[in-house]
């Protein structure tokens, strides 16, 4: 069977010209970097000329937890030496 009311290709097509999707806008920091607008830049942490984010905090906070979750791998017998210098490696 053929549908009656049919739409016909054009308008199909101008029903979806709305559909694109629209590129990431980004700003460029102080520091040079690019990042998105209305945030906090991820490599100073700054923000309309006002550190909000700790950058080294950050950092020494995530090498503590990788640490950690490395002894614990170890203690638990999950991750051996061979697997170890695999991770490291990639």
């Amino acid at each position: 069977m053929v549908v009656r009311m049919r739409q016909n290709r054009s308008q199909t097509a101008m029903r979806r010209s709305h559909h694109a999707l629209a590129a990431k806008r980004a700003a460029v920091c102080e520091c040079g970097a690019l990042r998105a607008p209305h945030r906090a830049c991820a490599h100073c942490g700054k923000y309309n000329g006002n550190v909000i984010v700790d950058v080294v905090a950050r950092t020494k906070r995530e090498q503590r937890r990788t640490k950690r979750k490395e002894t614990e791998l170890r203690q638990s017998g999950q991750l051996t030496e061979s697997k170890e210098k695999e991770e490291k490696k990639a």
